[in-house]
């Protein structure tokens, strides 16, 4: 049974009882404590905590999940990987333990012709947790599983909770004997190799408080309603469905495998060590197109950093296996195939997925190139300092500049003989990820506790947004924190957060900045609201300082938000949609967003580009969205289902997570996005809009920034300006000024090689005293000395060889020169033949010298170059190479 088919029944299935199919929703997690979606239940968290109530009592999904603690462990063995699709069945205060046992016992042991997957119930195993009595009854009386097929585990391995305080409860799983070819009997308690876990069913009754571990918590009593939450891993039951031995031979990766054998030769199956990169090839490419397909694309941070570091695992692993060209294309393309099966928004989004990926290859390639050198260096450089540890440091700046996976540091320093101070890599790049986190952290939801606004959601339910319509009204005040902390008052300086039950504030969402301004109260009392957030769905957060009087919770109040402001953002919002539209209709839809930002008066929009847009596109693109403007469309916003949506050709954000009601924002004839933002009425409100330029951000992504309505008059006034004050210098008219100022450049660079010439050439005179300054020290003819500051690298270079070159005949020369350039001094040493026929090498003189200096340097025996940062000490740097000359020859 092919995998699709798998997904197919099971959502069948589970509707035909009485539950709704949901779609799995996007990697891209919608909780701020997760990059990316891990489990099945992830996106059903809300209605477990009672934050949200769930679409109906019964649900059911196959959700796309990625997990990568073990990445390291991917290919080593079969049962690591980073996607897996989790099939679930929840039941929210529905059916319990007897509900949830009878329909998983169904499903399983059901024949293929009644709408099930066939297995055979005698080759069954049941867990259960160590005192749940209850569950163990049914399987035994109710189901009629033999009491030694059911065994008892403890909380480690049957007994479930999200790891903070919260719902948990005991699980049973359904594990498959595989037979005796895989380990000896005895069930999942001796041997989980033998007698694979395929279903877990988790029974959420309890919950618990806090505690470190897997074990170590309280439980504090029963939750008000028994919920249940189960998974099924679709790769383990295809393995066994398709009769194969692990999951990399199922029909999703084998043909991947299939793919990088034939563009490298190498079979599977032929040693460990290169069936070790096929399975990393196979699980990090379909990875790589299932991340790019829901918006994720390769950066160095958060889950663009897990893209990049999956994507360029793969890549590398295809080296090892021997391919040499690009192959990224070819692989990715299985994956689509086959994937798309299941999920055909892949097939749809093909070109997108490629272009992305195709950046990244061509990325890393050139990284590889490029990084290798770098490595080089610090090798060689550890290595004469007589280390053999590479430094932490060292493989940071390869990881954060290059693109560097740590494995491949680790990897390209043991073939120097060399290990690598991972303990430093890893804390610098913790360093890194917790600023990150916590500046993220602090704008978004201030420092407090997220449960504080559960309370108030909980309280009083969700916000209300009136700004759709109105720039101010009435509302009352239903949450207070003051510096993070629940509070009934806050006084005049106070930082505060006021949580309202209804308000014109925009909370920032959709790449639109939040609104600002003032919310006052009977007493006199006033707020200056500086910024508005979500923490948590429903809830608006209001964020700014009590500037007179005193504020508590219930009191009413009049808010009102900046209008100025926000027309202003508006102009921009809707200047995003229109050079969303005009970028697609000149490059195609791979141009798809990728994230925007809209301000006051300017945005910036982001979006997939395999290569810098022209500037005649750009021209025609800025045409195109000001000829619209000047059609005077309207911009209407409509709510309805997602379905209807998608019928009407609306366009989606990639990454964003949309409900079954969404909101569509149409201008005129040209465009239709799914938007929660606001809006001008008409196009011609916008005035005016110029792209500034674009530029890239990341592999495969562009972004264009741009000015609107009196922002963008203000910079053309500005350009007239300098246009007319380059008229007057240079005597010409506008459409002249291209040719007039290229001709003076042009004048200006021959002088600049005129003036080089006469530079060189004037080193280069000095060539011939140098050399009778040579002395002999123990048979070399040692040339040493510094020549005028500002020398360049290049020309210090050619008097060292032109000076090498004057010395006649077969005698041992060594020619070191020292010049200062920026404050710096730089030194550049040449030995001929017969002086390294002697010992003394270019390389070792120079590491030397700069030492002295008080820096490094390298190169070849036969010519080499180094600086420092102390200029002072270029006599003993002189003095240090001619000591090593005598100790040498």
């Amino acid at each position: 049974m092919e995998s699709a088919e798998i997904r197919r029944r099971w959502l069948s299935f589970f509707e035909e009882r009485g539950h709704t199919a949901v779609p799995s929703a996007s990697l891209i997690a919608d909780d701020p404590t997760l990059l990316l979606v891990p489990a099945g239940m992830v996106p059903f968290k809300p209605y477990f905590l009672g934050e949200v109530k769930p679409p109906a009592p019964r649900v059911t999904s196959v959700q796309k999940c990625v997990r990568t603690p073990d990445i390291e462990e991917v290919g080593k063995t079969t049962r690591h990987g980073t996607f897996f699709q989790m099939c679930g069945n929840f039941s929210f205060g529905d059916y319990f333990k007897e509900g949830a046992i009878k329909l998983a016992w169904e499903a399983l042991t059901s024949s293929v012709e009644d709408g099930g997957y066939g297995l055979d119930p005698e080759k069954l195993w049941i867990t259960v947790y160590l005192d749940d009595d209850e569950a163990e009854s049914i399987w035994r009386d109710k189901i009629g599983v033999p009491a030694e097929r059911i065994q008892r585990l403890g909380k480690k391995d049957n007994f479930w909770s999200m790891g903070v305080p919260g719902p948990c409860g005991p699980c049973s799983e359904i594990n498959y004997d595989r037979g005796p070819e895989f380990g000896v009997e005895g069930g999942p308690a001796v041997n989980d190799e033998r007698y694979v876990e395929i279903w877990n069913l988790v029974f959420m009754q309890y919950e618990r408080g806090a505690g470190d571990g897997k074990e170590d918590f309280p439980i504090l009593g029963d939750l008000p309603s028994k919920n249940i939450d189960t998974g099924l891993g679709l790769e383990r039951l295809a393995m066994i469905l398709q009769g194969v031995q692990n999951m990399y031979e199922t029909d999703t990766l084998r043909v991947v495998m299939d793919k990088a054998t034939e563009l490298t030769g190498v079979r599977y199956g032929a040693e460990q060590s290169t069936d070790v990169s096929l399975r990393v090839v196979a699980d990090h490419i379909r990875t790589s197109v299932m991340l790019i397909g829901d918006g994720v694309t390769p950066g160095n941070e958060g889950r663009g950093y897990v893209l990049r570091r999956i994507m360029r695992r793969a890549i590398r692993n295809m080296r090892l296996l021997g391919a040499t060209g690009t192959v990224v294309k070819d692989l990715i393309d299985v994956v689509i195939d086959t994937m798309g099966l299941q999920y055909p928004e892949l097939i749809t989004d093909r070109k997108r997925i490629e272009t992305v990926a195709l950046a990244e290859e061509a990325a890393f390639l050139k990284a590889l190139k490029g990084g290798t050198n770098i490595l080089e260096t610090a090798v060689t450089e550890t290595k004469a300092a007589g280390g053999k540890v590479l430094a932490g440091d060292k493989a940071f700046l390869l990881h954060d500049t290059w693109g560097f996976p740590i494995d491949l540091t680790l990897e390209m320093a043991a073939e120097q003989g060399l290990s690598v101070d991972e303990d430093g890599f890893r804390r610098l790049m913790q360093e890194q990820r917790d600023k990150a986190k916590a500046d993220a952290r602090a704008k978004k939801t201030g420092h407090a506790d997220l449960s504080a606004y559960r309370e108030v959601a909980d309280t009083s339910g969700a916000t209300e947004f009136t700004g759709y319509t109105s720039v101010a009204g009435e509302s009352t005040i239903v949450g207070l924190l003051v510096d993070g902390v629940p509070s009934p008052a806050a006084l005049e300086g106070d930082e505060v957060e006021v949580v309202l039950d209804r308000t014109p504030f925009y909370a920032e969402g959709g790449g639109q900045l939040a609104d600002t301004g003032r919310i006052r109260l009977d007493t006199g009392a006033v707020i200056e609201v500086r910024d508005v957030q979500k923490p948590v769905p429903g809830v608006h957060v209001h964020k700014g300082v009590v500037q007179v009087g005193e504020v508590t919770v219930g009191a009413p109040v009049f808010a009102s938000i900046d209008a100025t402001r926000r027309r202003a953002i508006a102009r921009a919002h809707s200047a995003t949609h229109l050079t969303h539209q005009a970028l697609r209709d000149a490059l195609g839809p791979t141009a798809a967003q990728a994230g925007s930002e809209n301000s006051p008066g300017r945005f910036r929009f982001d979006f997939g580009s395999p290569a810098a847009v022209p500037g005649t596109v750009l021209t025609d693109v800025e045409q195109r969205i000001n000829e619209v403007l000047s059609r005077e469309l309207d911009v209407q916003a409509e709510v309805m289902s997602i379905d209807e949506a998608k019928k009407q050709g609306a366009i989606a954000e990639f990454g964003e997570k949309y409900g079954e009601r969404v909101r569509v924002v149409t201008i005129g004839d040209f465009s239709k996005e799914l938007c929660g933002g606001t809006h001008v009425h008409n196009t011609a409100q916008l005035g005016l809009v110029k792209l500034l330029g674009e530029s890239s951000i990341g592999s495969g992504v562009r972004r264009i920034e741009a000015l609107v309505g009196v922002d963008a008059y203000n910079f053309l006034a500005k350009e007239h300006t300098v246009v007319a004050q380059l008229q007057e210098l240079v005597k010409g008219r506008p459409e002249e000024l291209p040719e007039k100022i290229a001709g003076m450049l042009g004048k200006l660079k021959d002088a600049e090689k005129e003036i080089e010439k006469f530079r060189a050439e004037k080193v280069l005179a000095a060539a011939a005293g140098l050399v009778d300054s040579a002395k002999d020290v123990r048979g070399v003819a040692l040339v040493t000395g510094q020549v005028p500051d500002g020398t360049s690298a290049d020309d210090l270079r050619k008097l060292v060889l032109d000076v090498r070159g004057r010395i006649q005949g077969d005698r041992p020369a060594v020619v070191a020169l020292f010049t200062t350039a920026n404050g710096r001094p730089l030194t550049v040493i040449a030995t001929n033949e017969a002086a390294r026929g002697r010992g003394l090498k270019a390389g070792d003189l120079v590491r030397t010298a700069a030492k002295t200096l008080g820096g490094g340097g390298g190169g070849k025996p036969d010519v080499a170059q180094g600086g420092g940062t102390n200029p002072a000490a270029i006599g003993d740097a002189v003095a240090a190479v001619e000591r090593l000359v005598t100790e040498t020859a």
